[in-house]
């Protein structure tokens, strides 16, 4: 076999353990929240979904080229998982945090929905018929989760259930506040809902401002963050490009291994730089997953960050 073929067939392992890894991680990142004993099956679900999604494939496609040609130029099967990985996970660290987004607009989507259940019950409306009143007009940040909570509804079933389901699929302690409330008004006829709601509301949009307060502050830290990962990848290139003769150590197979170890510790390095710039998911106070939406029996409802069953 010449050096040619040798080179390609390493690139090629590499690319293939680099898109298992990627995969991997994943699927378990996506079931890490799942009870132990359902995790295979939303294993299997996670890997499904990630080859489902165009935009995961999009990435997929794009470290795994850049696994091929990192293995192609440097020989190495190591180089290639390194790339793929890096390329993979490295634009969640350097780019916007996309998550604290979502999150702030679904608190103020929720807040503009307690709103409209507020004015719509005003009108001497009951709960149920408030909620099938604002699905169609609900914030697009939680209009899925609405919609199907109203087509709920309209199949059948019962309202406590239903909105158990929703804060489930909406999973944000905000709307755990305000679907306790409507809760505790489906089964205990709960009086004066409207002005409890307006509250709600009022207390959500503060959260949301706190948020984006908070994010203002990591700005700083986010660019630091940004230097730090663009200087080190820079300087690590310019090696392999420039200066080969200076990395011969590592063609050997005792020099992948301890490549893959200097790779691991600045994986660990970037990881733990991401979660200082990054803003941590703020813990649920209640559970409210009805046991038909969680695929737990009654009695067993998986209570989620420790917080108060209701």
């Amino acid at each position: 076999m010449n050096p040619a073929t040798t080179t390609v067939t390493a690139a090629a392992l590499g690319l293939g353990t680099a898109v298992g890894v990627i995969l991997i991680v994943a699927a378990c990142r996506r079931t890490a929240a799942v009870s132990p004993s359902a995790r295979g099956a939303g294993l299997v679900r996670a890997i499904h979904g990630l080859v489902g999604n165009r935009r995961a494939l999009v990435r997929l496609t794009v470290a795994a080229g850049a696994g091929l040609l990192a293995g192609v130029v440097t020989g190495w099967v190591v180089g290639a998982v390194l790339a793929s990985a890096a390329v993979w996970f490295l634009p969640r660290l350097v780019g916007p945090d996309r998550t604290h987004a979502r999150r702030v607009a679904r608190i103020e989507a929720i807040a503009s929905w307690t709103e409209m259940l507020r004015d719509v019950l005003s009108a001497a409306a009951g709960l149920e018929q408030a909620i099938l009143a604002t699905a169609p007009l609900a914030p697009a940040a939680i209009r899925g989760e609405v919609a199907t909570l109203a087509a709920r509804l309209e199949s059948g079933q019962r309202l406590a259930p239903a909105l158990r389901a929703l804060a489930s699929e909406l999973d944000d302690p905000t709307a755990d506040l305000v679907l306790a409330a409507l809760v505790l008004a489906a089964e205990h006829q709960a009086r004066q809902l409207g002005d409890l709601l307006g509250s709600l509301a009022t207390t959500a949009r503060g959260q949301a401002a706190m948020r984006m307060r908070v994010e203002t502050g990591r700005a700083r830290t986010r660019t630091s963050v940004r230097v730090i990962v663009a200087t080190t990848l820079a300087f690590a290139a310019a090696v392999v490009l420039a200066n080969r003769a200076y990395l011969d150590v590592y063609n050997t197979a005792t020099g992948q291994i301890v490549l893959l170890l200097i790779g691991g510790l600045f994986a660990a390095g970037f990881a733990w730089l991401s979660r200082i710039a990054t803003s941590g998911r703020p813990t649920r106070v209640l559970a409210l997953n009805a046991p038909d939406a969680a695929g737990t029996p009654d009695g067993d409802e998986p209570i989620a960050g420790g917080g108060e069953r209701l």
